[in-house]
């Protein structure tokens, strides 16, 4: 059985606008341990399923796909962001 999770995507540190924020990620889970390739030593494994990431508007969306796909669901909400808001002159307190 595979087993995706849907994580909603958090804007970077480095982003101001608000212009993606809401979208959901599905990503599956490793079904196989990775090991040492014998040539490079580089960590790998015959799993490509960890290589498809899936982006959707919305929570429902995500969750629809998943169902009709049959996948097992590990649903990850975004932590809650709490500002902070001070004035520049705050620094220099």
């Amino acid at each position: 059985m595979t087993i995706a999770r849907i994580i909603e995507i958090q804007r970077n540190a480095t982003q101001s606008g608000k212009a993606r924020n809401g979208r959901w990620l599905l990503e599956f889970e490793r079904q196989q341990p990775q090991r040492p390739d014998p040539l490079t030593g580089w960590a790998g494994s015959g799993d490509t399923n960890t290589q498809v990431r899936l982006t959707f508007d919305t929570k429902e969306e995500a969750l629809s796909y998943a169902e009709r796909k049959g996948l097992t669901v590990h649903l990850i909400p975004a932590p809650p962001v709490s500002l902070k808001l001070q004035a520049y002159a705050d620094n220099f307190r």
